[in-house]
């Protein structure tokens, strides 16, 4: 369709973007470190790290990689299951300059779902906070392809006695650290340190490499690996520094990063874009401590936030909250799930900065639209398509509606993946004959060129900007003795925008809602345990058998 959104693009924001600006991240970010040596980096828990210790670092980690006993060549992949720790951007950039391709990994997976994604991505070697280095090893007898772990602790990079004390109380006083044994681990520290001994031998790269595997939910109900080039990351940084170049000041930028560096939102967003216009980056490791978060944020001036609304949401009903010096927020960024109203006016009451709403796929790299930064007040919709970025809407037929008449939102782009790795069948899915990803979101798009979404087309379930899909928990409950039919549904939930929901026909055997739930934490991550259960004599289908989820959500609605 006619970009009709560039009439309300703000002053200076560009139709066009230039995504082979380089030809890899490692080109980017090795610039990135020369131009900004002496700035601060990325600070976590009293420990800050500047871009020369970034570029070190990582140098240090690539070498390591490349010789000793990994010797690992381009193209290998890495999973990386961490928080947000120090250790996330020194291994992610490490990797990169090595030539691999980085898998990232949810570090609250269980052994079953951390499994079956390494096998999927075929990753050699894995590095792992000692937090969850038991779930490893517990999936360890089925992933026969993984041949090295590295094992990291929370202080490896503060100073000996701190790090010290904070292993010491995650582990004895606070028990979070599991008893594990795993053969032959390999210590992050010592990697760092036999790597600085070594050559590291820089690889020839090209933007079309592929950077990420980024692993996302599929149809089938297992999740799929998104392959993200270093072109498709580089544009979505172009785009983002196109939209925002004008309204950041390119000096002192310190944004809080408190969603998951493994989330693409928060990779691109933060890690990256915020590392290319040499900002500090305020990684906090657990978000679900409120308290603990506030305190890290009372420490800077920080001039930017990205997060979902949950957490906007969350942090506002923290009466500490408000003592906060907003004096240098220019930059609330909500995405990974439908910023509410409500939410928006309240932030905006008490930091006097507007929160702008974006929207973006795993698939995208992620951002596709972005409402202007210098928009006044909350309008409701998921902004304008980025710069170099092309939509369109999209009947049942693959034909393109009016303007203001729903569809399915497509999208076209420097940042679109370039397909699901070694997966033909579950790519030919979403792209068209001539191009187009299907999103799965419905969607109207108005005169001025702002898309509003209106629903999903897909049976996804977004719990706190985390995609969930059904046919996932599905597989996981079909399994449990006493569960003869199931179907799961997304219902509203006060705290996480949506929740999983169960249906269930028991099959002659006492089952109770506690024991379904029970199973599904021994074999889910915790945000796809269903929150209800409900047990039905019969679930509604179609004439051929097939489940009607829309039928279960007007059970839901009743």
């Amino acid at each position: 369709m006619e970009k009709i959104w560039l009439k309300s693009y703000p002053p200076g924001v560009p139709a066009e973007i230039n995504p082979d600006a380089y030809q890899s991240i490692t080109e980017m970010m090795e610039k990135v470190c020369q131009q900004y040596h002496d700035r601060p980096a990325y600070y976590n828990m009293g420990a800050t790290i500047n871009y020369k210790e970034l570029d070190q670092y990582s140098r240090d980690f690539a070498a390591y990689l490349q010789q000793q006993e990994l010797k690992l060549e381009k193209g290998s992949r890495i999973a990386l299951m961490l928080p947000n720790a120090l250790q996330y951007p020194i291994a992610m950039l490490g990797a990169l300059r090595a030539g691999l391709i980085v898998v990232n990994v949810n570090p609250l997976y269980t052994p079953d779902e951390l499994a079956h994604q390494i096998n999927d991505a075929g990753a050699e070697v894995i590095l792992v906070m000692t937090n969850f280095a038991n779930v490893v090893e517990r999936a360890l007898p089925r992933m026969p392809l993984l041949k090295h772990i590295i094992t990291t602790n929370l202080g490896d990079m503060f100073s000996p006695f701190k790090a010290w004390t904070i292993n010491l109380a995650l582990k004895y006083f606070y028990k979070k650290i599991p008893a594990w044994q795993l053969p032959k681990p390999i210590s992050f520290k010592q990697v760092l340190a036999k790597g600085r001994k070594l050559a590291f031998i820089p690889v020839p790269q090209t933007n079309q490499d592929v950077a990420f595997l980024q692993y996302t939910g599929g149809t089938t109900g297992r999740s799929k690996g998104a392959m993200l080039t270093h072109r498709n990351i580089i544009a979505n940084i172009q785009q983002a520094n196109a939209w925002f170049k004008d309204f950041l000041q390119g000096r002192d930028e310190i944004i809080i990063t408190a969603l998951p560096l493994y989330h693409i939102f928060s990779l691109t967003a933060n890690c990256l874009f915020f590392s290319k216009i040499g900002g500090l980056n305020v990684l906090i490791t657990n978000p679900r401590d409120i308290p603990t978060m506030i305190k890290e944020m009372k420490k800077f001036k920080f001039t930017a936030i990205t997060a979902v609304n949950t957490l906007f949401n969350a942090l506002m009903k923290d009466p500490r909250f408000t003592q906060l010096d907003f004096s240098r927020l220019h930059l609330a960024l909500g995405g990974g799930m439908a910023v509410q109203e409500a939410v928006a006016t309240k932030w905006e009451a008490i930091t006097h900065a507007p929160l702008l709403e974006a929207y973006g796929l795993t698939e995208t790299s992620p951002c596709v639209t972005i409402n202007p930064a210098n928009m006044k007040g909350f309008n409701g919709t998921i902004g304008l398509p980025v710069s170099s970025t092309d939509v369109c809407i999209l009947d049942d037929n693959g034909q393109e509606v009016p303007i203001g008449k729903p569809g399915e939102l497509a999208v076209k782009g420097p940042q679109v993946m370039k397909a699901y790795w070694h997966n033909p069948a579950e790519t030919a899915k979403v792209f068209t004959q001539d191009g187009w990803l299907l999103t799965g979101d419905i969607a109207t798009i108005d005169s001025q060129g702002f898309i509003r979404l209106l629903e999903r087309k897909k049976d996804m379930i977004l719990v706190s900007g985390f995609n969930v899909y059904p046919n996932e928990i599905e597989d996981v409950l079909a399994k449990l003795p006493g569960v003869r039919e199931v179907a799961v549904i997304g219902v509203a939930d006060e705290n996480s925008g949506e929740a999983p929901k169960a249906y269930i026909v028991k099959e002659g055997v006492a089952l109770t809602a506690d024991d379904v739930i029970k199973y599904c934490r021994e074999h889910l991550t915790p945000y796809k345990v269903p929150k209800q259960v409900e047990f039905v004599m019969d679930l509604p289908k179609t004439n051929v058998g097939k489940i009607l989820r829309r039928a279960l959500r007007g059970y839901a609605n009743n």
